[in-house]
């Protein structure tokens, strides 16, 4: 059976047991008066009713079914950043020509407002990205994604990502970087479009990563203050970071 067609099964027993049950009540009584006058408030008070249910109540359950949901998108991000995220950032910050700019805005300590975190945004966004991997540093940045393409994986396949656009832009930009990679068995001769080819695909990549990292920070900061005192304290702009608690 179509839901549709169940609806319409659903919605006439609905009515039929309404009105079986008020022919009881004239049965019983024999006071159709009584019984116009409860029918006729009942149907002149079910436009309230819906306009609560429908437009109250509902609003109020989807508003909560989504807090709910980025919660739990929160954690897959957190998990990304735990597991890649962190150290990928790291990577490309150490291989950024212009990276002095961008460490001091982002060099994050718990003194950060919640309200500055939209303008050092804004700020990142606003910065030249030189990426320039030697083969080196591109040698090691396929050993860190392949080693982690099997988790990117399992993250793209997780539904809540359809709730996060900006997220799910990132793991398929970090995703074609690692497929990029790995499909070049010697990166220590590649021609000179190729280098050009990936460092673009870094700097896609390196750009989303930045500004996920932002959202998800301002996310701890005001959630989580024991989770983003250990974030700031691995702040992947800080090269002299560490998890020590001064």
């Amino acid at each position: 059976m179509r839901k549709r067609d169940w609806y319409l099964v659903l919605g006439s027993c609905l009515v039929l047991f309404s009105v079986i049950l008020y022919t009881i009540h004239y049965a019983i009584f024999r006071d159709a008066h009584h019984v116009f006058i409860y029918l006729v408030g009942d149907i002149a008070f079910l436009p309230l009713e819906v306009l609560f249910v429908s437009l109250i109540v509902d609003q109020l359950m989807g508003q909560r079914d989504k807090r709910m949901t980025m919660e739990k998108m929160n954690m897959v991000i957190g998990a990304f950043f735990s597991e890649v995220g962190t150290e990928l950032l790291r990577f490309f910050s150490s291989v950024d020509g212009h990276c002095a700019d961008k460490r001091e805005a982002l060099s994050a300590d718990e003194q950060w407002k919640n309200g500055s975190f939209m303008s050092v945004k804004d700020r990142f966004g606003s910065y030249e990205f030189a990426i320039s991997g030697q083969h080196e540093d591109l040698e090691r940045l396929k050993s860190l994604l392949i080693g982690k393409r099997d988790f990117m994986v399992r993250l793209l396949e997780n539904p809540l990502l359809l709730e996060h656009e900006s997220f799910t832009d990132l793991l398929w930009a970090v995703f074609h970087l690692t497929e990029e990679l790995a499909s070049r068995d010697d990166l220590s001769n590649l021609p000179d479009t190729d280098y050009r080819h990936i460092e673009g695909d870094m700097g896609r990549a390196y750009v989303l990563l930045g500004n996920e990292w932002l959202e998800y920070m301002a996310h701890l900061k005001k959630n989580y203050p024991y989770l983003f005192s250990l974030a700031i304290r691995l702040n992947p702009f800080d090269p002299c970071a560490s998890v020590v608690v001064e």
